[in-house]
C-alpha cells in the first residue's frame, strides 16, 4: 500500500512537473507571438525598434525555428519600410532557408507571401506571381477559416499592386476589393495597415482612370485606417494621394496644405519613397502657383531623395540577380550530376556486355579448336583404321 501511494505520489509530481513545463512553454509561446503582433503595427511608423525586436527574437537561445523565422521577417519587413531593399532581401533570404527545416505549412505559406511582395517591391513581376500562385495552391488546402481569409486577402491585395504596376488598373481594383472585403471580416486592428494600403493603391487607380470623386473616397479610406492605429507613414502616404486629386482637380493651394500636414507628420519616419513623393507634389504644387523659391528648394530635396531610392535599388537588383544565378548554378549543377550519373551507368553496363561478349567469344574460339582438335582426331584414327 505504501508503495502505491509511493508510486502515485512520483506520477503526480512528475505530471506536475510536465504540465508546468507544457503551460511555461505555451505561455512563452504566447507571449513571443503578441511580441510579433505588436510589433507588426511599428513596421512603418517605428521601423528601427522592429529590427531591434526581431533581432531579440532571432538571438534568443530560447525561440524555436518558426520564431526565428518571423523575428527575420519581422527584421526584412522594417528595412523595407525604410526602403533599404538589400538587407530586406539579405534577412528573408535568411529566413527562407531557415523555414525549410520545419514541416509547417502556416510558416510556408507567410514565406511565399512575403516573398511575392519583396519580388513586387523590385518589379520582378512573373517571379512575384510565381510565388503567390505556389502559396495559394498551399493556402486552398487549409480550412476556410478567420486565418485563411486573411492569408487570401493578403494575396489579392499584392496581386492587384502588381496589376496596378503594369496599369491594368480594372483588374487591380477588382483584386483590391476581393482583399478588402476580406480583411474586413476580421475588426482586429492588426487588418488596419494592410487596409490602408489597400486603399491606398486602389486610389492611386482610381487616378490612372481619371475617376478623381472614387480615389478620394479611397484615400479618405485609407487616411481614416491609419488613423485606427496611429501609422503616421501610412496616413502620410494616402494624404500624399489625396492632394494628387485636389492638384489634379486644379486646386494647388489644398495640395499644398494637405502636403505640408503629410511632410509634418512623417517628419521622424525616414520613408525614402514617401519623402520623395511629398517633395515632388510640393515643388510642382508650388510651380504650378509661381513660388519659385518654394519649387526650388522641394524639387532639390525630391532629387537628392531620388538619388538615394535608385541607388539602393540597383543594389537590391544585383543581389536579387546573384541570387537567381545561384540557384540557377545549383539547379544546372544538379541536373550535370544526375547526368554524369546515368551516363556512368551506362557507360558501365556497355563495357560489362562488351566484356561478356569478349567472354562469350573467347569460348566460341575456344570450342571451335576444340572441335576442330576433336575432328583431326578421329580423322587420324579412321585412317590408320
Amino acid at each position: 500500500m505504501s508503495h502505491m501511494f509511493i508510486y502515485r505520489r512520483n506520477y503526480l509530481i512528475v505530471a506536475l512537473i510536465f504540465f508546468s513545463a507544457v503551460n511555461s512553454n505555451a505561455q512563452s509561446k504566447r507571449k513571443i507571438d503578441s511580441i510579433i503582433a505588436t510589433a507588426k503595427l511599428d513596421v512603418y511608423e517605428n521601423p528601427d525598434r522592429v529590427i531591434k525586436i526581431g533581432d531579440s527574437i532571432y538571438t534568443d537561445p530560447e525561440s524555436t525555428i518558426e520564431d526565428k523565422v518571423m523575428g527575420l521577417m519581422l527584421i526584412s519587413d522594417a528595412y523595407s519600410s525604410k526602403r533599404d531593399y538589400q538587407k530586406s532581401l539579405k534577412y528573408f533570404q535568411t529566413a527562407n532557408t531557415l523555414s525549410k527545416k520545419v514541416n509547417n505549412i502556416d510558416l510556408q505559406i507567410k514565406v511565399l507571401s512575403k516573398m511575392a511582395v519583396k519580388y513586387q517591391q523590385l518589379k520582378v513581376y512573373d517571379k512575384a506571381i510565381q510565388y503567390l500562385d505556389e502559396c495559394d495552391k498551399l493556402i486552398a488546402s487549409d480550412p476556410i477559416n478567420e486565418s485563411t481569409l486573411g492569408k487570401q486577402a493578403t494575396n489579392d491585395i499584392i496581386r492587384g499592386v502588381i496589376y496596378k504596376e503594369q496599369l491594368n488598373c480594372n483588374i487591380a481594383i477588382d483584386y483590391f476589393n476581393k482583399g478588402i472585403a476580406k480583411y474586413e471580416k476580421n475588426n482586429a486592428q492588426a487588418v488596419q495597415p494592410n487596409l490602408s494600403i489597400a486603399n491606398y493603391n486602389k486610389g492611386n487607380c482610381y487616378i490612372l482612370i481619371s475617376d478623381y470623386e472614387s480615389a478620394k473616397k479611397s484615400f479618405l479610406q485609407s487616411i481614416k485606417n491609419a488613423d485606427n492605429i496611429n501609422a503616421n507613414s501610412l496616413k502620410a502616404f494616402a494624404q500624399k494621394g489625396l492632394a494628387e486629386v485636389y492638384a489634379l482637380e486644379g486646386n494647388h493651394h489644398q495640395a499644398i496644405k494637405v502636403l505640408q500636414e503629410a511632410l509634418k507628420i512623417s517628419k521622424n519616419v525616414g520613408d525614402l519613397i514617401l519623402n520623395r513623393g511629398i517633395y515632388n507634389g510640393l515643388a510642382n504644387n508650388y510651380l504650378a502657383v509661381n513660388d519659385w523659391q518654394q519649387y526650388q528648394k522641394y524639387n532639390k530635396l525630391f532629387l537628392q531623395n531620388q538619388l538615394i531610392i535608385k541607388e539602393s535599388e540597383r543594389r537590391s537588383i544585383n543581389d536579387s540577380i546573384d541570387e537567381l544565378t545561384e540557384v540557377h548554378n545549383q539547379k544546372l549543377t544538379q541536373v550535370k550530376t544526375r547526368y554524369s550519373y546515368i551516363i556512368s551507368i551506362v557507360v558501365f553496363l556497355i563495357l560489362i556486355m562488351i566484356y561478356l561478349l569478349y567472354k562469350y567469344q573467347m569460348r566460341s574460339v575456344k570450342s571451335i579448336e576444340m572441335l576442330n582438335l576433336e575432328i583431326k582426331r578421329i580423322k587420324s584414327t579412321l585412317k590408320k583404321e
